[in-house]
Protein backbone atom coordinates (compact mmCIF):
# COMPACT_ATOMS: atom_id res chain seq x y z
CA UNK A 1 0.00 0.00 0.00
CA UNK A 2 1.25 3.47 -0.80
CA UNK A 3 0.79 6.19 1.79
CA UNK A 4 -0.92 9.41 0.80
CA UNK A 5 -0.02 12.73 2.39
CA UNK A 6 -3.34 13.38 4.11
CA UNK A 7 -4.42 12.13 7.51
CA UNK A 8 -7.70 10.60 8.62
CA UNK A 9 -9.49 11.85 11.71
CA UNK A 10 -10.73 8.71 13.47
CA UNK A 11 -12.95 8.82 16.57
CA UNK A 12 -12.93 5.54 18.49
CA UNK A 13 -15.19 4.63 21.39
CA UNK A 14 -13.22 3.89 24.54
CA UNK A 15 -14.49 2.55 27.84
CA UNK A 16 -16.14 -0.32 29.64
CA UNK A 17 -19.78 -1.33 30.03
CA UNK A 18 -22.00 1.75 29.74
CA UNK A 19 -19.30 4.31 30.55
CA UNK A 20 -17.12 5.62 27.79
CA UNK A 21 -16.13 8.41 25.45
CA UNK A 22 -14.83 8.96 21.94
CA UNK A 23 -11.09 9.44 21.55
CA UNK A 24 -9.81 10.96 18.32
CA UNK A 25 -6.66 9.84 16.51
CA UNK A 26 -4.89 11.06 13.39
CA UNK A 27 -4.20 8.06 11.17
CA UNK A 28 -2.14 8.04 7.95
CA UNK A 29 -4.23 7.50 4.84
CA UNK A 30 -3.29 4.63 2.54
CA UNK A 31 -4.61 3.33 -0.76
CA UNK A 32 -6.99 0.35 -0.41
CA UNK A 33 -7.21 0.90 3.35
CA UNK A 34 -9.91 -0.86 5.36
CA UNK A 35 -11.48 0.18 8.65
CA UNK A 36 -9.78 -2.80 10.30
CA UNK A 37 -6.45 -1.48 8.97
CA UNK A 38 -7.23 1.86 10.62
CA UNK A 39 -8.13 0.31 13.99
CA UNK A 40 -5.04 -1.92 13.84
CA UNK A 41 -2.82 1.09 13.09
CA UNK A 42 -4.15 2.89 16.16
CA UNK A 43 -3.52 -0.13 18.39
CA UNK A 44 -0.05 -0.75 16.98
CA UNK A 45 1.17 2.83 16.71
CA UNK A 46 -0.87 5.17 18.90
CA UNK A 47 -2.42 3.29 21.84
CA UNK A 48 -1.61 -0.38 22.55
CA UNK A 49 -4.42 -0.56 25.12
CA UNK A 50 -7.14 -0.28 22.45
CA UNK A 51 -9.19 -3.48 22.58
CA UNK A 52 -10.94 -4.97 19.55
CA UNK A 53 -11.66 -8.32 17.91
CA UNK A 54 -10.56 -9.78 14.61
CA UNK A 55 -9.45 -13.15 13.28
CA UNK A 56 -9.41 -14.03 9.59
CA UNK A 57 -9.13 -10.52 8.06
CA UNK A 58 -10.68 -11.83 4.81
CA UNK A 59 -14.44 -11.66 5.41
CA UNK A 60 -14.94 -15.22 6.65
CA UNK A 61 -15.41 -15.09 10.44
CA UNK A 62 -17.31 -11.87 11.13
CA UNK A 63 -15.52 -11.28 14.43
CA UNK A 64 -14.32 -7.80 13.39
CA UNK A 65 -17.86 -6.37 13.18
CA UNK A 66 -18.19 -2.84 14.56
CA UNK A 67 -20.31 0.26 14.09
CA UNK A 68 -18.74 2.47 11.40
CA UNK A 69 -20.28 5.92 11.10
CA UNK A 70 -23.42 4.53 12.72
CA UNK A 71 -23.77 1.42 10.53
CA UNK A 72 -22.78 -2.13 11.57
CA UNK A 73 -20.15 -3.57 9.23
CA UNK A 74 -17.40 -6.13 8.92
CA UNK A 75 -14.43 -3.79 9.23
CA UNK A 76 -12.10 -6.06 7.25
CA UNK A 77 -14.34 -5.69 4.19
CA UNK A 78 -15.15 -2.03 4.61
CA UNK A 79 -12.84 0.23 2.63
CA UNK A 80 -12.23 3.66 4.07
CA UNK A 81 -13.00 5.46 0.82
CA UNK A 82 -16.55 4.05 0.85
CA UNK A 83 -17.49 5.37 4.30
CA UNK A 84 -15.27 8.44 4.75
CA UNK A 85 -17.22 11.59 5.57
CA UNK A 86 -15.36 14.93 5.54
CA UNK A 87 -12.13 12.95 6.09
CA UNK A 88 -13.59 11.61 9.36
CA UNK A 89 -14.57 8.17 10.61
CA UNK A 90 -16.37 7.17 13.79
CA UNK A 91 -15.87 3.60 15.04
CA UNK A 92 -17.87 2.12 17.91
CA UNK A 93 -18.79 -1.30 19.34
CA UNK A 94 -21.83 -3.07 17.92
CA UNK A 95 -25.00 -1.66 19.41
CA UNK A 96 -27.67 -3.74 21.18
CA UNK A 97 -24.96 -5.74 22.98
CA UNK A 98 -23.19 -5.08 26.32
CA UNK A 99 -19.72 -3.58 25.93
CA UNK A 100 -16.86 -5.43 27.57
CA UNK A 101 -14.14 -2.92 26.69
CA UNK A 102 -13.64 -0.41 23.88
CA UNK A 103 -14.78 -2.09 20.64
CA UNK A 104 -15.42 -5.53 22.11
CA UNK A 105 -18.98 -6.57 22.95
CA UNK A 106 -20.36 -9.45 25.00
CA UNK A 107 -21.94 -11.89 22.54
CA UNK A 108 -23.69 -14.00 25.20
CA UNK A 109 -27.13 -12.29 24.90
CA UNK A 110 -27.01 -12.80 21.13
CA UNK A 111 -26.28 -16.53 21.38
CA UNK A 112 -28.69 -17.00 24.30
CA UNK A 113 -31.49 -15.83 21.99
CA UNK A 114 -30.23 -18.09 19.22
CA UNK A 115 -30.65 -21.04 21.60
CA UNK A 116 -34.00 -19.75 22.87
CA UNK A 117 -35.32 -19.70 19.30
CA UNK A 118 -34.57 -23.41 18.99
CA UNK A 119 -31.44 -23.06 16.90
CA UNK A 120 -29.96 -26.43 17.86
CA UNK A 121 -30.41 -29.23 15.36
CA UNK A 122 -32.28 -32.26 16.67
CA UNK A 123 -31.99 -35.14 14.22
CA UNK A 124 -34.88 -37.44 13.32
CA UNK A 125 -32.54 -40.42 13.08
CA UNK A 126 -29.63 -41.83 15.05
CA UNK A 127 -26.16 -42.67 13.77
CA UNK A 128 -27.31 -46.27 13.44
CA UNK A 129 -30.06 -45.43 10.95
CA UNK A 130 -29.48 -45.09 7.21
CA UNK A 131 -28.89 -41.52 6.01
CA UNK A 132 -32.09 -39.83 4.91
CA UNK A 133 -32.00 -38.63 1.34
CA UNK A 134 -33.19 -35.07 0.78
CA UNK A 135 -33.71 -33.76 -2.74
CA UNK A 136 -31.74 -30.54 -3.29
CA UNK A 137 -34.71 -29.15 -5.20
CA UNK A 138 -37.27 -29.81 -2.46
CA UNK A 139 -39.13 -26.77 -1.12
CA UNK A 140 -37.80 -27.24 2.39
CA UNK A 141 -34.21 -27.68 1.26
CA UNK A 142 -34.32 -24.55 -0.88
CA UNK A 143 -35.78 -22.51 2.00
CA UNK A 144 -33.24 -23.88 4.46
CA UNK A 145 -30.31 -23.27 2.14
CA UNK A 146 -31.27 -19.61 1.75
CA UNK A 147 -30.04 -18.78 5.25
CA UNK A 148 -27.47 -21.47 5.89
CA UNK A 149 -24.51 -19.14 5.26
CA UNK A 150 -25.24 -17.09 8.39
CA UNK A 151 -22.06 -17.02 10.50
CA UNK A 152 -23.62 -15.29 13.54
CA UNK A 153 -21.58 -12.11 13.26
CA UNK A 154 -24.53 -10.19 14.82
CA UNK A 155 -24.42 -7.35 12.29
CA UNK A 156 -28.15 -7.80 11.67
CA UNK A 157 -28.77 -7.81 15.43
CA UNK A 158 -26.93 -4.51 15.79
CA UNK A 159 -28.86 -3.05 12.85
CA UNK A 160 -32.28 -3.97 14.26
CA UNK A 161 -34.28 -1.13 15.83
CA UNK A 162 -36.75 -3.61 17.30
CA UNK A 163 -33.95 -5.19 19.32
CA UNK A 164 -33.05 -1.70 20.56
CA UNK A 165 -36.62 -1.08 21.71
CA UNK A 166 -37.45 -4.56 23.00
CA UNK A 167 -34.75 -6.46 24.89
CA UNK A 168 -36.85 -9.65 24.74
CA UNK A 169 -36.97 -9.71 20.93
CA UNK A 170 -35.07 -12.71 19.62
CA UNK A 171 -33.57 -10.79 16.73
CA UNK A 172 -33.03 -11.44 13.01
CA UNK A 173 -30.21 -14.01 13.22
CA UNK A 174 -31.96 -16.24 15.74
CA UNK A 175 -35.22 -16.10 13.79
CA UNK A 176 -33.49 -16.78 10.49
CA UNK A 177 -31.88 -19.83 12.08
CA UNK A 178 -35.31 -20.91 13.33
CA UNK A 179 -36.68 -20.63 9.78
CA UNK A 180 -33.80 -22.78 8.51
CA UNK A 181 -34.51 -25.40 11.16
CA UNK A 182 -38.26 -25.39 10.51
CA UNK A 183 -37.57 -26.15 6.85
CA UNK A 184 -34.96 -28.80 7.56
CA UNK A 185 -36.59 -32.16 6.81
CA UNK A 186 -34.06 -33.87 9.07
CA UNK A 187 -35.02 -31.78 12.10
CA UNK A 188 -37.14 -33.59 14.65
CA UNK A 189 -38.50 -30.74 16.77
CA UNK A 190 -40.18 -28.34 14.37
CA UNK A 191 -43.22 -27.85 16.59
CA UNK A 192 -41.03 -26.74 19.48
CA UNK A 193 -39.34 -24.18 17.24
CA UNK A 194 -42.69 -22.81 16.06
CA UNK A 195 -43.84 -22.53 19.66
CA UNK A 196 -40.64 -20.71 20.63
CA UNK A 197 -40.76 -18.15 17.84
CA UNK A 198 -44.47 -17.43 18.24
CA UNK A 199 -44.11 -16.63 21.95
CA UNK A 200 -43.32 -13.25 23.49
CA UNK A 201 -40.32 -11.67 21.80
CA UNK A 202 -40.73 -13.87 18.74
CA UNK A 203 -41.25 -13.28 15.03
CA UNK A 204 -44.49 -11.31 15.39
CA UNK A 205 -42.59 -8.52 17.13
CA UNK A 206 -40.73 -7.77 13.89
CA UNK A 207 -41.78 -4.44 12.35
CA UNK A 208 -40.51 -5.44 8.88
CA UNK A 209 -38.20 -2.44 8.59
CA UNK A 210 -35.59 -4.51 6.74
CA UNK A 211 -32.40 -3.11 8.30
CA UNK A 212 -31.26 -6.68 8.92
CA UNK A 213 -31.38 -7.61 5.25
CA UNK A 214 -29.90 -4.29 4.13
CA UNK A 215 -26.87 -4.68 6.41
CA UNK A 216 -26.12 -8.42 6.10
CA UNK A 217 -22.52 -8.74 4.81
CA UNK A 218 -23.30 -12.16 3.33
CA UNK A 219 -26.27 -10.88 1.35
CA UNK A 220 -28.79 -12.98 3.29
CA UNK A 221 -32.44 -12.02 3.77
CA UNK A 222 -33.52 -12.40 7.42
CA UNK A 223 -36.59 -10.25 6.75
CA UNK A 224 -38.00 -12.85 4.35
CA UNK A 225 -37.16 -15.63 6.79
CA UNK A 226 -39.08 -13.84 9.54
CA UNK A 227 -42.01 -13.31 7.19
CA UNK A 228 -41.96 -17.05 6.54
CA UNK A 229 -42.07 -17.74 10.27
CA UNK A 230 -45.03 -15.39 10.65
CA UNK A 231 -46.96 -17.35 8.03
CA UNK A 232 -45.90 -20.72 9.44
CA UNK A 233 -46.83 -19.84 13.02
CA UNK A 234 -50.21 -18.51 11.92
CA UNK A 235 -50.94 -21.71 9.98
CA UNK A 236 -49.86 -23.68 13.01
CA UNK A 237 -52.14 -21.60 15.24
CA UNK A 238 -55.15 -22.21 13.00
CA UNK A 239 -54.34 -25.88 12.60
CA UNK A 240 -54.24 -26.40 16.35
CA UNK A 241 -57.50 -24.51 16.78
CA UNK A 242 -56.26 -21.94 19.23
Amino acid sequence: MSERSEKLEVSVWRGQHDRGFYETFEVPAYDNQTILDVVSWIQQNADPTLTYRFACRVGMCGSCAMMVNGTPRWTCRTHVKKVLKDNRIKVAPLRNLPVIKDLVTDMDPFFDKWVKAGGQHRPTRSRHDPIEEIRPSSTGRVAADAGIECINCSVCYAACDTVSANEDYLGPAALQRAWTIVNDEKHGARQEVLDAVSASGGCHNCHSMGNCTACCPNGLDPLSAIAGLKRATMRNYLKRGR
